[in-house]
Formats: C-alpha cells, structure tokens, sequence
C-alpha cells in the first residue's frame, strides 16, 4: 500500500481555476466587440410626426444647416464664433427657443457641433424642424 493514498476516498473538489479563466475571457471578448456591433444593429428610421400647434409664441430664432455644413440664423449667414455671441445674447430672454433646420444630407457631426455651441452660450430650450407627413 502506497503512503499517503486512500484506495476507498475519491477526489470530492472541483478545480475552478479553468473555468474562471474561461469565463474572463468571454468576458473580454464582449467588452471588446459589443461597442463594434451596436452601429449595424440599430438599423432605425425616424418616424414621421403630425404637426402640433404651440398655443404660446415664445421668442424662436430659426437656425439653419444646409447641406455643406454652413449656418445661418434669422437668416443671417453666420460663422461659429459669431453664433457663440449671437446665441449668448438671446439666451438671457428665459423664453428663448431655438429651432434647428438642419438638412437630411448634413453630417451628424456638424449637427453635434452646433448644439455644443448652443449649448455653451447656455441656450435651454432647443428643438429641431421637420417636415409633416
């Protein structure tokens, strides 16, 4: 009989230490691909809206974005910097509104840029145009 050894006792503990390893590296593989998939899931389109008729006039200044990223409001062609002052101005009225036109083809990330900057000069109240059905 060899020393130390039970012929009769059978191994009772399960080594967890493989499957831990395993289940971290699914874990990172998750982490890692999830943010990579989430654009190509969210196949979306935005839905179409009836028309809703605001029973106050608050004080709205139309901004507009056209199609190479250039801004106008009120009908003023304006720069970046001069939207910083223009839109710093007007939002000290609590009741000022302002109302995005961006066209479809804009990029997005000329749409962002200008709510940040409206969103600096401290504008509250933003809203964006659309077409009715």
């Amino acid at each position: 009989m060899a020393m130390g050894s039970n012929d009769g006792d059978m191994m009772s503990e399960i080594n967890v230490t493989p499957l831990v390893d395993v289940m971290l590296v699914l874990l990172v593989v998750f982490i890692i691909t999830a943010p990579l998939l989430a654009p190509q899931a969210l196949k979306i389109k935005l839905p179409q809206t009836e028309s809703l008729q605001q029973k106050d006039k608050p004080d709205n200044s139309s901004l507009v974005i056209d199609s190479q990223g250039s801004v106008t409001i009120d009908a003023n062609p304006v720069d970046d910097t001069a939207l910083a002052q223009v839109l710093a101005v007007k939002s000290g009225n609590s009741e000022f509104q302002l109302q995005i036109q961006a066209d479809q083809s804009v990029n997005y990330g000329r749409v962002a840029q200008v709510m940040a900057i409206a969103q600096k000069a401290g504008v509250n109240k933003l809203s964006f145009m659309t077409l009715t059905k």
